[in-house]
């Protein structure tokens, strides 16, 4: 089983893939398009790494990415001229379909919960199945095509741009920071700040250091593994905490983080393009308070039902 939920996994990567090639293509043949052959290159250096990344050694997909990463620099990767539904369009399609289009994005969830619990493929490969089978849902309700339903990934491709590919790469370099050893230098430090044997301490440290390292680095996956070997087990876990509730805690307050940082660009910094908001820090400036208040609640359920 274990096998089949690798291929499967497998298959919805190359899926992936092939809706950033399908980008990268159509860029190359819009004449107009204002950085053409940067953006359509980009697109399919992108889809190579995702469908092709178990058959291409390691070292060539780390110079796919840097090549990426030059593309971005020189600001070879532009959106280009998308064509939106017209308002009277939209407001049609809103009249006709009403609250049923939130019934795909349950399903999503759903689906996605399900397979998760009840069945050994896992949570990733539950989250592919129910992204296509909530896609599915949705070309029944609208009546969309599939021309349609290609035609909208590559507006959604090109709308998030090259912050699309910063969840992998924050989530490998927290990989390379635990390795590196990162982890070490970080429990030394704090090791000369927090006294030995105070639980609140340890769990001030914790949630803390899981909302400043999520706000530098942008995704709270790269910061996890880092603070946890830093400072969950020698300072939390160490002192009799559960690992199951510390860990979930600690991961849940990096959202915190999340909440609070420019460097979450798909949370933070998209939604300001996709709203066309005058602030680039309006949306992190809603959140805050909440964030805060949510800290504090976690720094409280840590302490109390970790031990």
């Amino acid at each position: 089983m274990e096998a089949w939920s690798e291929n499967i996994l497998e298959f919805f990567f190359v899926l992936t893939g092939l809706s950033m090639a399908y980008t990268g293509v159509r860029v190359f043949f819009e004449k107009d398009h204002p950085a053409r052959l940067g953006t359509s290159l980009f697109w399919v250096l992108l889809a190579v790494t995702f469908a092709l990344g178990r058959l291409i050694p390691t070292a060539v997909t780390g110079i796919l990415v840097m090549l990426m990463g030059v593309l971005t620099l020189f600001n070879q990767v532009k959106i280009g001229d998308i064509k939106p539904a017209s308002e009277e369009e939209s407001e049609a399609h809103s009249r006709r379909i009403g609250g049923k289009i939130f019934i795909p994005v349950v399903s999503l969830a759903l689906i996605a919960i399900l397979i998760a619990q009840f069945t050994p493929l896992g949570g990733q490969v539950g989250i592919g199945v129910a992204a296509v089978a909530s896609l599915a849902i949705a070309m029944a309700l609208t009546k969309a095509g599939p021309k349609m339903a290609l035609d909208e990934g590559d507006r959604m491709n090109r709308q998030v741009g090259t912050v699309g590919i910063l969840p992998q790469l924050l989530a490998a370099l927290g990989v390379i920071f635990t390795t590196a050893g990162v982890g070490d230098v970080i429990a030394g430090i704090i090791s000369n700040v927090v006294p030995e044997g105070n639980r609140l301490a340890g769990v001030l440290a914790y949630v803390l250091g899981m909302v400043i390292f999520t706000m530098i680095m942008g995704n709270a996956f790269a910061a996890f593994t880092v603070i946890t070997a830093g400072i969950g087990i020698p300072f939390v876990i160490a002192q009799g905490a559960d690992p199951v509730i510390a860990g979930a805690l600690a991961m849940t307050a990096g959202y915190c983080g999340t909440l609070m940082t420019p460097m979450a660009a798909n949370f933070n910094a998209l939604p300001v393009a996709l709203l066309e908001m005058k602030n680039p820090n309006g949306v992190i400036r809603e959140q805050l308070p909440y964030a805060l208040i949510m800290l504090a609640v976690h720094v409280a359920l840590m302490y109390f039902w970790a031990f």
